[in-house]
């Protein structure tokens, strides 16, 4: 259960950041901010379309976790991506770097993290759900916090280089959907 508290911290800071975070990247692409105010309903719209697919799949064609994996396996990936991919490419009547469109589809990568978490993290709780549930709500204070630390990396580096800060974010998110779930104890 705490490990899956510290997944919710991690996840809903990195939602943040692929919303609020995407008019100034584009912002930084020269795309004026008439322009720009579109993309955070863009990555929405993806958040929503993983919505969808999560509701129309699970469980009659995939398990719940098999969907927390593949969406933490594409925020990694796609992070790699608004990281090192370039070129310019005109979409939705928009010419920008196509890195900003993988920024966009973070939305879908974390469409379906939550909803992941939340029953691995409360399995086998039993009398303590309460308290596991009430552990796991403070996680959201990620939100609040992971995008301070993309803000400085920003002001250190650039827009682009602060996304960095989602690796190690979707790193253990990873190791949370495939191996964290399972620990049920804690051994010295």
């Amino acid at each position: 259960m705490i490990l899956g508290a510290v997944a919710i911290f991690l996840h809903v800071g990195t939602q943040v950041i692929a919303i609020d975070t995407i008019i100034g990247y584009a912002n930084s692409m020269h795309i004026n901010l008439m322009e720009a105010k579109v993309f955070p309903s863009y990555t929405l719209a993806a958040t929503i379309c993983g919505y969808i697919l999560g509701i129309a799949c699970i469980p009659k064609f995939f398990r719940q976790v098999n969907a927390l994996r593949v969406c933490t396996l594409l925020g990694t990936i796609f992070t790699l991506l608004i990281i090192f991919a370039n070129g310019e490419i005109n979409l939705f009547g928009h010419q920008a770097d196509i890195s900003i469109w993988f920024v966009v589809l973070l939305g879908l990568a974390n469409s379906l993290v939550w909803a992941g978490i939340w029953p691995l993290a409360l399995d086998g709780l039993g009398r303590f759900t309460k308290l596991g549930a009430s552990v796991m709500i403070m996680g959201l204070c990620g939100n609040a916090i992971l995008p301070l630390f993309y803000g400085w990396l920003a002001d250190l580096y650039n827009v682009r280089s602060a996304y960095w800060v989602l690796f190690p974010c979707y790193l253990y998110l990873v190791f949370y959907a495939f191996y964290g779930h399972k620990i049920r104890k804690w051994s010295l």
